[in-house]
């Protein structure tokens, strides 16, 4: 999937969402696409469209972080 597919796809679907489940709605979309293959990035360089999908790949990218920081242990 590239990153031009995500924004789209992301863009889609967001006009449908309550604005109040927006950000957990981003959050769950990161985490499926990452689940296909999407790289980080493709993710990165998504960054910079949706406020909402920016915030999610944003934490995504730090917890995905703070995971490796913890298997040099």
């Amino acid at each position: 999937m590239t990153e031009e597919e995500v924004i789209d796809i992301w863009s889609l679907f967001r006009a449908y969402i309550d604005k109040k489940q927006l950000e957990l709605a981003a959050e769950h979309y990161v985490d499926l696409i990452v689940d296909y293959g999407v790289s980080d990035e493709d993710l990165i360089n998504t960054l910079g469209h949706d406020t909402a999908l920016d915030n999610a790949i944003n934490y995504y990218l730090d917890a995905e972080d703070e995971d490796g920081d913890n298997e040099d242990y």
